[in-house]
Formats: C-alpha cells, sequence, structure tokens
C-alpha cells in the first residue's frame, strides 16, 4: 500500500518550534551591539572615575595647644580696659570666660579707663602647678586724683608708659585647656645687663684706618638706596644684599667703629683672607631733616688688598626683590667685582 505525500516520516528526537525565533533574536542583538557600544563609548567619560578624597582626620598628637603667653597678653589688655562699674560690659564678660573669679578695677567716676596702646609678653615661668608670665604694657599715665586722701607723687610724664604684670594659671602646652587664676599682679620690669664699654668688640679702628674708609663708602652708598651699580664692589664674592630702597638717606656719617680683632685699626690692609667682626655707628639723615642714630654688625675680609662685607647682621638679601617708593624695583646685588 503506497503512503501519502502528507504524511510525515517520524525522526528520533524532539524538534522544537522555537528555535528558528531565537535564531532571529540573536541575529537582531548581534546587529544592535555594534551601534549600542559605540553610544555607550561616547556616553562614558575616559580615564578613571574621579573619587572624592577622604578627609584626613587629625591626629590628637599634633593639635596645637594654647599658649600661655598670649593668653597672658589678651587677659592684661582686657583687665586694663574693664571697670567694676559695668560687671556685664562685653570686656567683663571676656575676662569671665578666662578667669571666672577676676576682680576688676574700681575707677573714680568719670574717668575713662587707661586702655593698652600695646601689649607684650616678656618673660614665662613654668613650673608643676602652672606658668606665670609677665607682660609689659605701654599704657597712658595713671592720672592723678586730687580729691585722694593722701597726696601722690607727680607721674614723671604725661606721654606713655611701661607698667609690667605677671598673670598666673593652669593648663595650656599639652596640659589642657588654660585656665586663668585671678588678677595680675603689678611687678617690676625685668633686669637688664649693663652695657659694656668693651663687649665683643674691645679693639677701637681709627678713622685713618683702611677698614673705616671702606666702611664709610659702603653704608653711605647702601643708605642711600644702593642705586645703579656701586653697592656691589664693597661685597665679598656670593654676598648677596638688597639696600633699604625705601629710607633714601641724604647723608651719612660714621661715627665710632670698634671689631674684635686688633688687625682692623692698621692702616694698611691686612693679608688675604683676613676676617674681622665690626660694629659701627652711624648718624644717618632722611630727605626730612631728621638724623636718626644706627648700629650695624658686619663681618668683613680681605680680599685683593681691600676690605669685603662678607655679611651684615639682619641684612641678608630676600628671594623676593623689595619695591622701591618710585614704583622701580631694586634687586638684591652680588658682589665679587673688582
Amino acid at each position: 500500500m503506497r503512503r501519502s505525500r502528507l504524511e510525515t516520516v517520524p525522526v528520533s528526537g524532539t524538534v522544537s518550534t522555537n528555535g528558528p525565533r531565537l535564531a532571529r533574536i540573536g541575529a537582531w542583538a548581534a546587529l544592535a551591539a555594534g551601534p549600542l557600544a559605540l553610544a555607550v563609548a561616547l556616553v562614558m567619560p575616559r580615564g578613571p572615575v574621579a573619587q572624592a578624597a577622604p578627609v584626613p582626620q587629625a591626629d590628637s598628637a599634633s593639635r596645637l595647644s594654647a599658649d600661655p603667653a598670649g593668653t597672658a597678653a589678651l587677659f592684661v589688655e582686657l583687665w586694663l580696659r574693664s571697670d567694676a562699674a559695668e560687671p556685664d560690659s562685653p570686656v567683663a564678660a571676656a575676662l569671665r570666660s578666662l578667669a571666672p573669679s577676676v576682680q576688676l578695677p574700681k575707677r573714680v567716676r568719670g574717668e575713662a579707663a587707661p586702655g593698652a596702646l600695646r601689649v607684650v609678653p616678656v618673660r614665662t615661668a613654668s613650673s608643676p602647678g602652672g606658668w606665670t608670665v609677665v607682660v609689659a604694657a605701654l599704657t597712658n599715665a595713671v592720672p592723678v586724683d586730687p580729691a585722694a586722701s593722701s597726696p601722690a607723687p607727680e607721674p614723671a610724664s604725661t606721654g606713655p608708659v611701661v607698667r609690667y604684670f605677671a598673670v598666673s594659671g593652669t593648663g595650656g602646652r599639652g596640659g589642657g585647656a588654660l585656665s586663668v587664676s585671678g588678677s595680675p599682679a603689678e611687678v617690676s620690669g625685668p633686669e637688664t645687663a649693663p652695657e659694656t664699654a668693651a663687649g665683643p668688640f674691645p679693639h677701637s679702628v681709627p678713622s685713618g684706618a683702611a677698614l673705616s674708609a671702606s666702611l664709610s663708602e659702603f653704608l653711605r652708598t647702601y643708605l642711600a638706596g644702593g642705586q645703579g651699580a656701586g653697592l656691589e664692589r664693597y661685597l665679598s664674592p656670593g654676598m648677596r644684599l638688597s639696600a633699604p630702597a625705601a629710607a633714601g638717606y641724604v647723608r651719612v656719617d660714621v661715627e665710632d667703629v670698634v671689631a674684635d680683632t686688633e688687625q682692623a685699626g692698621g692702616k694698611e690692609v691686612p693679608t688675604e683672607g683676613t676676617r674681622a667682626r665690626v660694629r659701627v655707628r652711624v648718624s644717618g639723615e632722611d630727605r626730612a631733616g631728621t638724623r636718626w642714630p644706627l648700629v650695624y654688625q658686619l663681618e668683613v675680609t680681605t680680599r685683593a688688598g681691600r676690605w669685603e662685607i662678607s655679611a651684615l647682621k639682619g641684612g641678608a638679601a630676600s628671594a623676593a626683590p623689595a619695591v622701591a617708593p618710585s614704583g622701580s624695583v631694586a634687586s638684591p646685588v652680588a658682589g665679587g667685582a673688582r
């Protein structure tokens, strides 16, 4: 018996009807992958993605501790401006934040607080129990009360006077919060060493010495602003120095020269490489006619039959040039010119 054409021949296994559909989806996905990848590449930023940097945490050991000297200076300045008749004033409130038990000065009715023109700490002493700071206060002269029962001595001057106050407290310098013990104590000023006639410069250099002539020429050029090519000829090789162009002295007179070695006082220049430290007293007259007494300490060295400046105490050249009042720039000059 013959089989019909419509009859199918069975095969082993199962044929899924979803195969052609999945194949078509895969083909379309492959075609779309190219444009899609290009679009993603254009949108995404190139390079690594920037991330917020972590905020560094301050180490407790490196935190700044309070300075008793600055606190004592502020305390004295506020205390001099305070008045017991105004216990609720901002000045009194600031004082109580530093010393809750502070007592304020009681002023005569109508008397203005002298205040402090300037306050500077001059000495700090530490102890296991705390610290003490001596503060110098430049104040107005203390007024004299004419109704006082006992006559008061007249002040030495009616202008500003310097008064010294000792302030004590605890804490600070790594020892916790600062605390002022109470009102300051007025004390005498610190002792100063008497000035000796010789000091570190025992040898006088006469005006006719070769060193005096070199120093006179150098300081006249230096204090005149060092304009032009003139200052470098007095400097040792490698020495750099800027002249104080803002001063512009019109006259400079060398009054006294002393040195640490007797060789600096000769009329002839010593052998090559001789060194000396000198102190020079100068009188400079500015454009207004005022004469200023000035003192310089220098180091000098002999070279090529003359004295040259090797160092000027406090006069080293800075990296940035100084600007003269006229707007011109005074650049540091280097020594070594013959």
